[in-house]
């Protein structure tokens, strides 16, 4: 008899269904797995079989094939070995695997038949619903996770046997059930606030209008500036996660194995911060075998800081460009092409030269100018054209840096910029889009919502003609003029707005 399971796979943030078929044939004891397993699925066997026999049931003596299918995609991990288990009793007609295939097994097995957690739990579960599984049985570290599906029944498992026991109706295991009402999307955990940032009153709005807008951002200025303060202080600012934003994320997360245990759902925005000496692959994503998210993924609908962004190889820099512009990346590999959301908010802080005192009042710089132009120009102009707003950071007076006054906190701007967002959505909405922030937009959605009036549109042919744009850049500038009149609660550009945006292109500067 052939007994059958379902679980599921992954292919980058997305789950498949995989049916598990297993047959008993005659002859000398062994076990076969076919349907393109890895290293980690073949030792499944040794994991299987004691874990049967651990729990009570004999394990055959003859000939045992098991069949992953669709056998054409590449089955890797620990996550079946549930399922194969199942898909074995099922086979042996063991009470309790008669009646299974409305339902899907995900987990790993230990020798004495406890179930253990894994990786992409959210996503194979959905992955399960759209296959039209009733109920789904995973351990009990990611009951949590899975049961933010919706439409489907989720069980804890803690033990082959008491799983075997549940469905046998001998001992019912409580159904996982997700509270909708718990979820905050609440981005206030941000332990940094603006208000202990002294100074540098221009370039805490330059955060403001890039956290309104969704906008990439760089600070340029010499050490001790208060460049990183301002880059850890930037969630705090940013609105709240909706519960979609807040699954897509998770999803990255648990696939990467960095969701802590027992967790459902990510409440706050991400921030991340790779060193410079950060590769390729940790960056964009990749590896052997499976090809797990990178950096630029796991901030998705947050943050990704790059301190000292001249001193991350070019390479690795240039790897931005397409998840910067599409907010997906797409990585090729021998196993396969994967892609993964990349919808980030890019904060980068950079010295204005090799010594990093260019411009100081009182530190002189000892680089030539074609030094920091040298310097300057390891980041691509491509990249640059991609950073909406590039603001200087200066040195502080002791005045500044002594003033005890509390500035403004980040739940304060934080109100701005939530207001400025949801009259954008308003905006969004009214004619069907299906974009959240102004960053979003494509080019022809920056030809009909970034209209500037007269005045607007004469200051900016100016800058144009000035400080030589590109195409993308003249769209980048619009982009942030109306972010701007966004926060003004203006539904028109008015020169005012244009020529702030202006200002907040340093790079575009001659002396630059």
């Amino acid at each position: 008899m052939i007994g059958r399971a379902y679980t599921a796979g992954l292919i980058g943030a997305d789950g498949y269904e995989i049916t598990v078929e297993c047959d008993i044939l005659p002859g000398q004891q062994h076990v076969e797995m076919v349907g393109l397993p890895d290293a980690a699925v073949k030792e499944a066997k040794d994991r299987v079989r004691s874990a049967c026999l651990n729990s009570g049931y004999p394990f055959p003596d003859t000939g045992v094939v098991m069949n992953l299918a669709p056998a054409h995609k590449r089955k890797e991990g620990s996550a079946y070995d549930l399922a194969m288990l199942m898909s074995l009793l099922s086979s042996m007609d063991a009470d309790g695997a008669r009646d299974i295939g409305d339902m899907s097994f995900i987990g790993e097995l230990s020798l004495s038949g406890e179930v253990r957690p894994v990786n992409g739990v959210l996503c194979r579960v959905l992955a399960a619903k759209e296959a039209g599984r009733r109920a789904v049985f995973v351990p009990c570290e990611n009951a949590a996770e899975a049961a933010v599906v919706d439409g489907i029944e989720v069980y804890g498992v803690p033990t082959v046997r008491k799983l075997l026991d549940h469905l046998r109706g001998i001992e019912t295991i409580e159904k996982s059930t997700f509270d909708p009402l718990s979820f905050t999307g609440d981005g206030t955990l941000c332990p940094f606030d603006f208000s202990e940032v002294r100074g540098q009153e221009r370039a805490k709005r330059a955060m403001e209008v890039a956290a309104a807008g969704g906008h990439n951002i760089l600070l340029i200025g010499p050490p001790g500036t208060g460049k990183s303060m301002l880059a850890k202080r930037m969630p705090g600012i940013l609105p709240p996660m909706t519960f979609e934003e807040a699954v897509e994320s998770t999803k990255v997360h648990s696939v990467a194995g960095i969701l802590p245990p027992n967790t459902s759902l990510l409440h706050h925005r991400p921030f991340r911060a790779p060193h410079h000496t950060a590769t390729n692959v940790s960056l964009a994503g990749g590896g052997t075998g499976f090809v797990k998210p990178g950096e630029v993924s796991l901030a998705h609908n947050g943050v990704l800081f790059l301190d000292e962004l001249p001193e991350y190889p070019k390479s690795v820099t240039e790897t931005l460009r397409q998840p910067l512009e599409d907010g997906r990346i797409t990585v090729t590999r021998i196993s396969g092409i994967v892609s993964y959301p990349s919808f980030i908010t890019l904060v980068c802080a950079m010295n204005p030269c090799k010594c990093g005192y260019y411009g100081h009042p009182d530190k002189a710089c000892t680089c030539t100018a074609q030094s920091r132009q040298n310097y300057i120009s390891r980041v691509s102009g491509p990249l640059m054209d991609r950073i909406d707003l590039q603001i200087e950071v200066g040195a502080l007076s002791y005045d500044e840096i002594s003033d005890t006054t509390p500035g403004e906190s980040s739940a304060d701007i934080r109100e701005r910029v939530i207001a400025a967002r949801e009259f954008a959505l308003r905006r969004f909405a009214a004619a069907g889009e299906k974009i959240t922030c102004n960053a979003q937009m494509s080019a022809g959605q920056v030809r009909k919502y970034c209209v500037p009036d007269d005045e607007g549109d004469l200051a900016l042919r100016v800058a144009y003609d000035r400080l030589h744009l590109s195409g993308r850049g003249h769209d980048r500038l619009l982009k942030v003029a109306r972010t701007i009149a966004d926060l003004a609660g203006s539904e028109q550009i008015l020169a005012t707005h244009i020529l702030e945006a202006i200002t907040l292109r340093t790079l575009d500067r001659e002396d630059y």
